[in-house]
């Protein structure tokens, strides 16, 4: 269980940017000497296929309703990552250790993945691309440096991705509370408009001259 730090680190990273989580292993364990990576992920076509991938989710994730529409579509691709980076990162673990780190690694990835994706929802419902680029940047620094750190500091590194996760969770929580809020008042403000005003009574017109009057 000694692999348990790294894998739920792992199964973070995957769930924000699992190619580029792949690519930063990757190339540590190729170029920086990281022995806890395994062999199979410092392979050349691996990291080809992973930089290629990582560089269509790096600009398309930065564009707004098409970051959601990719979301939307990995849903099962990342937490799928997560859990074969845990698989992999147990090494020479037994059977039942190796679904149990496998397990972890995938569910920390869908619940980073629908953070993430919950997030970049809230954001688009203002469609400017200052936003959905300053929060993609972001993303991807996270991954770079959590990743780069758990290669050689995992339980460090898994302390700061649980407290990122628990950010991004209060911070969901708060997006859609104030969405909630602003569709409330906008709900309301669109029936005022449409209520036609009823502050003075209608009075029937009198066609032989003299005051319209009830008999």
């Amino acid at each position: 269980m000694e692999a348990l730090p790294l894998a739920v680190t792992t199964g973070w990273a995957s769930g924000v940017n699992a190619y580029a989580c792949v690519l930063i292993l990757g190339l540590l364990g190729r170029f920086a000497g990281a022995d806890d990576v395994p062999h199979s992920l410092t392979t050349t076509p691996v990291l080809i296929i992973a930089g290629v991938l990582f560089a269509i989710e790096f600009v398309a994730d930065k564009i707004p309703y098409v970051d959601s529409a990719w979301d939307a579509i990995s849903t099962v691709v990342r937490p799928v990552i997560g859990a074969v980076l845990a698989a992999l990162m147990s090494g020479q673990a037994s059977n039942l250790q190796q679904a149990l780190i496998a397990t972890a690694g995938g569910l920390v990835a869908l619940l980073s993945h629908a953070v993430k994706s919950s997030l970049r929802l809230a954001i688009n419902t203002s469609p400017e691309p200052v936003t959905n680029i300053a929060a993609s940047s972001g993303e991807d620094v996270a991954v770079v440096g959590v990743m780069s750190l758990a290669a050689f500091n995992p339980e460090v590194a898994l302390g700061i991705a649980g407290v990122l996760l628990i950010l991004g969770l209060i911070a969901v929580y708060f997006a859609f509370r104030l969405i909630r809020r602003g569709y409330v008042r906008f709900k309301a403000w669109r029936e005022k408009r449409s209520t036609p005003a009823t502050g003075s009574s209608a009075v029937s017109p009198d066609w032989g001259g003299g005051a319209g009057k009830e008999k």
